[in-house]
């Protein structure tokens, strides 16, 4: 079954070479960049918050691009999106290398190892779910990473690993020249943020890769490859606007809701997943706030609606949160699922709050502020 991941839990590090001292420029990746980092926390995919999300843009060395996805590797419980766009070359074993501003032909030295990070996920990762997604030149090498048939392949069989890559081993990937963004990336936020017209619920891995395929393939493009392991197909970047139901769920709340694919509580692990799915519900549903409040008979107002989707802390109450979801027309046995969830999440966050140093000191902890850097903190920035 397709799952979204919690954004509360999960983190993504995207890394892009475009200015390059020996290689060829490749200027529509810092787009790539900025487009899937705003696509990613917005509504149309994961909704992750901005501080989780990393971009490390021209990195000037391997370490540091090393250092982002161990850092996110550390905090993701889980998933993890490791996303890399420039220029992929051959080293003398035949395996892929990823270009970075500095790296020269002949040198490869110079470049960052695709093995470097399997290891980081395999070694340091705290995530659950692992998705890799390769956008340069012979990014198919690393497939062979992921697959069967040798010891070291098993090794990498990490649980729910997905690896999408741009082209196959032996083929470049495209850049055409005057274009926003590269052929693979564009193609893939054209299909999270378009959606896929008659396509699942979910826009799981399975399916973007599929339609993603075929739309490069119509246009002449190189077509991409994939590796899945386990259950990492499943894995959701979003849900798929283009098949929201046309018509709200039935005036009756608690009626007959069709096959609308309700957020399941029973992947929310964060206060952060608690109300992205909350709002995610009122999506499905196809209601307005204001829809909501009337077929709440009066129980929710349509700024206790708002208040209750914008807040940051669980309510103190439940019946609130379980007005919200009945008027939505979520049904009953997953409403106790939802409060299930609730009370836990309560629990977690006062067992939190007393062991916090800062509940002592009354101060916020130093790694909280520092994470509250802006989501460009791994960025080599311009004019520097």
């Amino acid at each position: 079954m397709s799952v979204l991941p919690d954004p509360g839990a999960s983190r993504a590090v995207l890394v892009g070479t475009s200015r390059y001292e020996h290689l060829e420029q490749l200027p529509a990746v810092s787009n790539n960049l900025l487009a899937l980092a705003d696509l990613l926390c917005g509504p149309l995919s994961l909704q992750l918050p901005a501080r989780h999300v990393s971009v490390v843009e021209d990195p000037v060395a391997a370490h540091t691009v090393v250092g982002a996805v161990r850092a996110a590797a550390g905090e993701a419980t889980d998933t993890l999106i490791v996303y890399f766009a420039g220029h992929g070359l051959v080293d003398a074993q035949d395996q892929l290398s990823l270009a970075l501003p500095h790296t020269e032909f002949g040198r490869m030295e110079t470049g960052l190892p695709y093995d470097w990070l399997r290891q980081v996920l395999l070694m340091d990762s705290r995530a659950e779910r692992h998705v890799v997604i390769l956008d340069c030149c012979y990014s198919g090498l690393a497939l062979g990473r992921m697959g069967a048939g040798s010891p070291l392949a098993d090794q990498a069989a990490v649980e729910g690993s997905f690896l999408l890559a741009a082209a196959a081993e032996t083929r470049t990937a495209l850049a055409p020249v005057g274009q926003t963004y590269t052929a693979f990336t564009g193609a893939l936020l054209d299909t999270l943020g378009r959606g896929i017209p008659g396509g699942p619920a979910l826009l799981d891995l399975a399916a973007v890769y599929r339609h993603v395929r075929l739309t490069l393939e119509a246009r002449g493009h190189p077509v991409p490859q994939a590796r899945d392991r386990n259950s990492g197909a499943q894995v959701a970047l979003g849900r798929n606007h283009a098949a929201l139901p046309a018509v709200p769920v039935p005036t009756a709340p608690g009626g007959d809701t069709g096959e609308r694919s309700w957020p399941d509580p029973r992947s929310i692990r964060t206060v952060t997943g608690f109300f992205t799915a909350l709002a995610d519900v009122r999506v499905v549903s196809g209601l307005t706030q204001q829809a909501v409040s009337e077929r709440s008979a009066g129980r929710i107002s349509v700024g206790t609606v708002s208040r209750l989707l914008n807040r940051s802390t669980l309510p103190a109450t439940w019946s609130t949160t379980s007005a919200y979801l009945a008027a939505c027309g979520v049904p009953d046995g997953q409403i106790t699922q939802w409060q299930a969830v609730w009370q836990r999440l309560r629990a977690d966050t006062s067992s939190a709050r007393a062991a916090s140093p800062a509940a002592a000191g009354g101060g916020e902890p130093e790694r909280t502020r520092a994470w509250q850097e802006p989501l460009s903190v791994f960025r080599r920035g311009r004019g520097h």
